[in-house]
């Protein structure tokens, strides 16, 4: 019984939240300068510079926000900053 319980703990939690963790870490090492990127917060910019452990966001013209890199949810598709304006 108790190893019943165990597999489906480590189906149902560990592995899902073990993959989740390996994808967010593959997309950070991935981003590059130019990338369009929506942060924790919802925060919408294109990244100008990018080191260990901070970005920095241009949200505007003449408007540059320091970030953590680790607060970048999802990397946006070229051109959809764009669209939205």
């Amino acid at each position: 019984m108790f190893v019943i319980f165990f597999l489906f703990i480590y189906f149902a939690i560990w592995r899902p939240q073990n993959k989740r963790a390996r994808e967010q870490k593959n997309m950070l090492s991935a981003l590059a300068k130019g990338d369009e990127v929506m942060m924790a917060g919802g925060m919408i910019g294109r990244i100008a510079k990018i080191s260990d452990q901070y970005i920095t966001l241009t949200i505007g013209t003449n408007m540059d926000i320091l970030m953590q890199k680790s607060s970048v949810v999802t990397v946006l598709p070229k051109g959809t900053i764009k669209s939205i304006e």
